[in-house]
């Protein structure tokens, strides 16, 4: 079965200003986002890509542009089961304000009981995700061949729950897992299971120099906004 590349989307304004973006229309990249995305055509380079998916979000569609700019021959195509988690009434604010929400300690912890008010549950988005990576494998490998690589662009949870599913975790164990903006992570599916080749690729240790304030302990929703 094919190689599947997921891409998280450039570094947004949404992350720089600390919010909780979800599906609100006009989250564009920052400079360092576009910066990221058009580096991305070269770091692909080497692969014969047979696909690109992406999610319909502006931040996503922006990330994707320079490598379909690269190789005219590409297909790309969007798909709204790898759209950002449906955060409901969250959506648009502020993360300092959401961490003292008791829903937030159920999203760290306990992520396969959280449901966002408003949203969807954090089980919803890891299925629907879940469900279009397995209809793509099927689609591109048929069309393509069993040793076929594709590229998925998307978000930082929606990205994290496919590794967890991968990997056979638990939903309640997935903010065990970072993935930084324009990261890239490799899933090569077999037919009897997967295997976790890259995660979290940025090529770049920037993110993981000691900073002025220690990280904090939770999981960054959304997947945070990488090297400061």
């Amino acid at each position: 079965m094919p190689t599947l590349l997921l891409v998280r989307h450039g570094r947004s304004t949404a992350n720089t200003e600390g919010l909780l973006a979800g599906w609100t229309p006009g989250v564009a990249l920052d400079e360092r986002g576009a910066a990221q995305a058009a580096a991305l055509p070269g770091r692909l380079a080497a692969l014969p890509l047979s696909e690109v998916v992406a999610s319909p979000l502006q931040r996503c569609q922006e990330t994707i542009r320079p490598l379909l700019d690269a190789r005219p021959g590409l297909t790309a195509h969007t798909d709204d089961r790898i759209g950002e988690c449906h955060y409901g009434d969250w959506t648009g604010r502020k993360l300092d304000e959401l961490k003292d929400e008791p829903l937030m300690e159920v999203v760290q912890a306990h992520p396969s009981a959280a449901a966002f008010p408003g949203g969807e549950s954090m089980r919803a988005m890891q299925t629907r995700a879940a469900e279009a990576v397995r209809e793509w494998n099927a689609r591109v490998e048929r069309e393509h061949g069993a040793d076929a690589v594709y590229l998925m662009c998307s978000h930082g949870d929606i990205i994290k729950s496919l590794v967890a599913e991968a990997l056979g975790l638990h939903l309640d164990l997935f903010q065990r897992i970072s993935v930084d903006p324009c990261s890239v992570t490799a899933i090569r599916y077999t037919r009897l299971r997967p295997y976790l080749v890259r995660l979290g690729d940025t090529g770049d240790f920037a993110a993981l120099a000691p900073r002025d304030e220690p990280p904090s302990d939770d999981a960054p929703v959304g997947g945070g906004a990488g090297a400061p």
